[in-house]
């Protein structure tokens, strides 16, 4: 069974913070305590927060969301990024499609272009795009994360530095003002580090949740990605990506 919207609310807010007061959600979504700690129980059976005296956090900072939870949160605005992002990329392109559940939202909004090349170490992309014959796939080789179902390691990089793609689709697991782009896994951020780094292009896809989640591993500042794609962005942000070098699609 899903979670409730104010679930997934919660679910988003607790990743932007170290800790979070039942008071505050009771607060926040005027609704009794009762009902915000049957939400905590639900998210904590689901090993998607950690209790704490009179609230709840993260799970961890090393540690992304499950996957199974992570393909459907935020899914409307995954879906507006990934088709802004299909109406930048051309027929006849040289694509790679990184990580994450966003990016593979962004692999069902190219269904319907021809002679893409795509290259990938996400096994969800391969399966997604492999029932399309005008699109070529190619499958890196690397170490398989069973719970992420994509593949990382020494392998993966190597395989990424020996071509130089038209347009790198990378997702994120955080978005921090000072040190830029973030992810949870090592591994994983190294293979979105080499992407940016093999693409004439870089896209970040990563929805206004990812502002403030608490993952450890850097990937890149914002001034190695080109484009940022994005449901929401506030003020100081759009300002601070700008100064950057950063051109905004905003996808609502």
């Amino acid at each position: 069974m899903g979670l409730n919207e104010r679930q997934n609310q919660i679910l988003n807010w607790v990743q932007q913070e170290d800790a979070l007061l039942v008071e505050d959600m009771v607060a926040r979504f005027n609704v009794s305590s009762q009902t915000i700690r049957k939400d905590i129980n639900q998210l904590a059976e689901r090993h998607l927060i950690r209790r704490t005296h009179g609230g709840i956090a993260p799970v961890s900072s090393t540690e992304n969301l499950p996957f199974d939870h992570r393909q459907f949160l935020n899914g409307d605005a995954k879906t507006s990024i990934a088709a802004k992002v299909a109406t930048l990329i051309p027929d006849g392109a040289s694509v790679f499609l990184g990580i994450g559940t966003t990016v593979e939202y962004v692999a069902k909004a190219l269904i319907s272009h021809k002679n893409l090349q795509v290259f990938t170490n996400n096994l969800t992309v391969a399966s997604i795009l492999g029932n399309y014959p005008d699109i070529r796939v190619r499958v890196l080789a690397g170490k398989l994360r069973h719970q992420h179902h994509d593949l990382v390691g020494e392998d993966t990089l190597s395989g990424l530095r020996q071509y130089y793609f038209d347009y790198g689709v990378l997702g994120c697991g955080g978005m921090d003002e000072d040190q830029g782009v973030l992810d949870f896994d090592p591994e994983e951020a190294a293979v979105s580090r080499v992407l940016v780094e093999q693409s004439r292009y870089s896209l970040l896809v990563a929805d206004q949740h990812k502002w403030g989640r608490k993952a450890m591993a850097r990937v890149h500042p914002f001034s190695a990605i080109d484009w940022l794609f994005s449901d929401a962005l506030s003020d100081a942000q759009t300002r601070l990506l700008t100064t950057h070098g950063v051109q905004i699609q905003l996808c609502s």
